[in-house]
């Protein structure tokens, strides 16, 4: 088993598993990503058939004691993502939710730390989080576009072809629509982004607008009463993302057990376990 305080650090292999990472988005043939929150779930996923994993910062957050929205610090998150990818074969890909920095320059060191830990791809997102900008909901253009040429530049300097993915919160907080969202996307893709993620954006209208608008890959954020993921790659779709939605089930069933258990003292809600021994060997064939 490979030793979850060591992930791969060699640039060689990084490099080749960014590029086969970044193959993975083909619109029409989507990427789809269960997003995973530590090292059982992304082997769990793994083992399932996916391509590659990708983290939720939510459920990344709450396992570490945090909640989402740049309240995890830095070492939290990237010492959890390279645990992940110390014990899967496949690409990963971090949530660093606005990068753990304050400025451009806090980003690129935290893309160098991204490296380090194994992952060749981040999210980025132009959301605020009780920022300084007079309760404005999303960064400015400039500035998010500037932080994200930050990214670009440290990962091309460390040599390794990193999957930018930025994410767009326009729709997720209100902040506007078509037009705004169509705006940043430009920006961000000149700045060096490779795709666009616009999580809240699922009517089949509104993707097909996106994905025609857009010069790059479109990530969308699927869960109950989104479309499928065939009617969402018919549309164009490159990447589907379950963001923190499988994290949201998962405790979902530890309330529903710990009230039966401690209300009514039945155990029914345990039925459907996974086996004990079945985890313990995903762990044991890791890496």
């Amino acid at each position: 088993m490979t030793n979850p305080e060591s992930p791969r650090t060699e640039p060689s292999s990084l490099r080749e598993t960014a590029l086969a990472f970044r193959a993975l988005h083909v619109p029409g043939r989507p990427l789809v990503l269960p997003n995973v929150w530590d090292a059982m779930s992304a082997r769990i996923v793994e083992e399932a058939g996916a391509s590659a994993v990708a983290t939720t910062s939510a459920g990344l957050a709450w396992v570490w004691g945090a909640a989402d929205g740049d309240r995890l610090d830095r070492d939290g998150a990237l010492g959890a993502v390279g645990r992940i990818a110390a014990v899967v074969r496949v690409p990963v890909s971090a949530d660093i939710e606005s990068g753990y920095a304050q400025d451009a320059q806090g980003v690129a060191d935290t893309i160098r730390a991204v490296l380090a830990a194994g992952a060749v791809g981040v999210n980025i997102e132009d959301a605020l989080h009780g920022g300084s900008d007079g309760g404005a909901p999303l960064r400015p253009i400039a500035e998010q576009a500037e932080r994200i040429a930050a990214a670009r530049a440290a990962a091309d300097t460390a040599g390794v072809p990193l999957y930018v993915n930025a994410r767009i919160d326009t729709y997720l907080r209100g902040a506007g629509k078509i037009e705004e969202t169509l705006e940043r996307a430009a920006a961000f893709l000149a700045a060096g982004a490779d795709g666009v993620f616009v999580p809240g954006a699922v009517d089949p209208v509104t993707v097909k607008t996106l994905v025609g608008g857009i010069e790059g890959p479109l990530n969308v954020m699927v869960g109950p009463g989104a479309p499928s993921v065939a009617e969402l790659a018919a549309l164009g779709v490159a990447r589907i993302s379950a963001g923190s939605g499988i994290a949201q089930a998962a405790h979902a069933v530890v309330r529903r057990a710990a009230r039966e258990l401690l209300d009514a003292g039945t155990y029914e809600s345990l039925t459907d376990g996974l086996d004990y021994a079945e985890l313990n060997a995903l762990m044991g064939r890791s890496g």
